[in-house]
């Protein structure tokens, strides 16, 4: 399902109150239910004058009717097409070279890590190329079970 950034301009949302922003909480949580279980807030970020908030949904206009019916802005919503970090730059330097194309500096569209299956296909949920290896990472395994079995495959 579809992950979305939502930019809400609040000007002073930086010095609202711990108790402010659990009331806009609670007001965007009754909203969620609802709406129903299609849409899920995930987290935000309050800054300044500014709130980035991030949800999954189906669409952008279910992320509008929310911000409509919670009475919150929702002046720029922009869906995510990849997540990257600083493992980012481990994996493509990793798996690289056994991609044939992927180089390091190469640009994937991906959610994650490159799976590698049998045939060779860059879609936008990932990288497959010829083994039988799922690279696949989670937070508990990082980077330390990426690489054994990376290793393992290719030894």
């Amino acid at each position: 399902m579809p992950k979305y950034v939502i930019e809400r301009e609040i000007p002073g949302a930086g010095n609202l109150s711990p108790e402010e922003l659990q009331g806009i909480s609670q007001t965007s949580c009754g909203v969620l239910r609802n709406l129903g279980p299609e849409i899920n807030w995930v987290h935000s970020y309050v800054t300044g004058d500014k709130i980035y908030c991030v949800y999954i949904a189906p669409n952008e206009e279910l992320v509008r009717t929310h911000a409509e019916q919670g009475g919150f802005p929702a002046n720029c919503v922009s869906e995510v097409k990849a997540v990257i970090d600083p493992t980012t730059a481990e994996w493509i330097r990793e798996l690289g070279p056994t991609l044939g194309e992927g180089r390091a500096g190469s640009s994937y569209r991906t959610s994650g890590p490159p799976t590698r299956s049998s045939g060779t296909n860059r879609s936008r949920e990932g990288i497959t190329t010829a083994g039988r290896l799922s690279a696949s990472m989670t937070a508990s395994s990082g980077m330390i079970s990426l690489r054994k079995r990376i290793y393992a495959a290719t030894a």
